[in-house]
């Protein structure tokens, strides 16, 4: 069993495996302290994970043997495992299918552009949220992720980034490291709020990685507690909620926990979260031909929005197999923008990325699945 300990000499974890990435820095120190090592031991472990990339305890060569020996038997460096990877014929987009110890699986996207490397995160093996367009919410929850195993998957690419770098014969540039995260993969970031948050905090710390908070987006389909939680941060991340409908009859069949959450209590915490953070929020809309892509729900989504600091992202629907939903054509979706510009919603369409490799999170995944039975 992987897990992490905060309290090392009150839990037996000598026993057990203890997930690195799980723990914050103050925390790797205390585990060493505990293991009778110097600080200076846990700094050395820190800078191997989060700077030199290291996926083993065998590659932290400047650490004593017996050290290195103790790390290997009792640790998890990195608890992912590579089942399945699909490229895209432009070779800018790259899904993986990872493997964790208990046998769940997750699956995250890197989608490179002109000027940045951004990776899509899971924050939950399956997902409980149930929009109807989703493949992933169409399998469930198995569990939720540790922030170590969210930051691990920022870490694989950070590795195939650099080791192309390194293939080309240079040194890596700033078009080789990821520059974004985006948490929109599997799983809902704000149901799984601590070890979302605390993933964040490992991705920004300035020792390690030191991703800018501007430069991370968590997406929710509209958990008020969260947002609201969120609103309270000490780091600037992005939100942006996923909204896919203009009004709640319709919002309620494609995305049930607006039941819960109805749109009026979604938008007052969104404008709570505005006035107390002073960021514009994205509302990411879902085009699916024949559902919520009218003129009239267009202006519909623009009274509802008026006023707002926001920006709306129209996403053509990744189709998922065996579902009948469709993407809006490129006409409609065009005319959709439209009418939120003409209305003066600031809006753009998002360009879809991996679409022949099935980039949709929960794709690879559920054919994955289908295969090994």
């Amino acid at each position: 069993m992987w897990v992490s300990c905060t309290r090392f000499g009150q839990r037996r974890c000598m026993a057990e495996r203890i997930a690195l990435l799980d723990l914050s820095l103050s925390e790797l120190t205390e585990m060493m302290a505990g293991w009778e090592e110097p600080r200076f031991r846990a700094e050395q472990v820190w800078k191997w994970l989060y700077q030199s990339l290291a996926d083993s305890a065998e590659s932290m060569t400047n650490l004593p043997a017996a050290l290195r020996t103790r790390l290997e038997t009792g640790t998890t460096v990195d608890p992912l495992r590579a089942l399945a990877e699909e490229g895209s014929l432009d070779g800018r987009t790259r899904k993986v299918l990872f493997g964790l110890g208990d046998g769940a699986t997750i699956e995250s996207v890197l989608m490179g552009y002109d000027r940045r490397q951004t990776v899509c995160l899971s924050v939950q093996a399956g997902c409980a949220m149930g929009c109807v367009f989703c493949a992933t919410g169409q399998g469930g929850l198995q569990r939720n992720l540790t922030a170590g195993e969210i930051v691990a998957q920022v870490l694989h690419f950070s590795r195939a980034l650099r080791a192309r770098a390194s293939s080309k014969g240079r040194l890596p540039g700033a078009g080789d490291a990821v520059s974004n995260v985006v948490f929109m993969g599997m799983g809902e970031p704000l149901a799984n709020y601590r070890a979302t948050w605390k993933a964040i905090e490992l991705l920004t710390d300035q020792d390690g990685l030191g991703m800018g908070a501007r430069r991370i987006t968590v997406s929710t389909v509209g958990l008020v507690p969260g947002i609201r939680r969120l609103a309270q941060e000490n780091l600037p991340v992005n939100l942006a909620v996923s909204l896919h409908a203009p009004n709640d009859e319709l919002r309620n069949r494609l995305v049930p926990v607006n039941q819960r959450y109805p749109l009026a209590a979604l938008l007052e915490a969104v404008r709570n979260y505005t006035a107390a953070t002073r960021r514009r929020v994205s509302f990411e809309y879902a085009l699916i031909e024949g559902v919520n892509d009218s003129p009239e729900q267009a202006r519909q989504l623009a009274v509802l929005l008026r006023g707002m600091l926001c920006h709306v992202n129209l996403i053509p629907l990744n189709p998922t197999p065996g579902s009948a939903l469709q993407p809006s054509p490129r006409e409609s979706v065009e005319a959709f923008r439209l009418l939120l510009a003409g209305r003066g919603v600031p809006v753009t369409v998002r360009l879809r990325r991996g679409i022949e490799i099935r980039a949709g999170c929960g794709q690879l995944r559920e054919r994955q699945g289908a295969a090994d039975r």
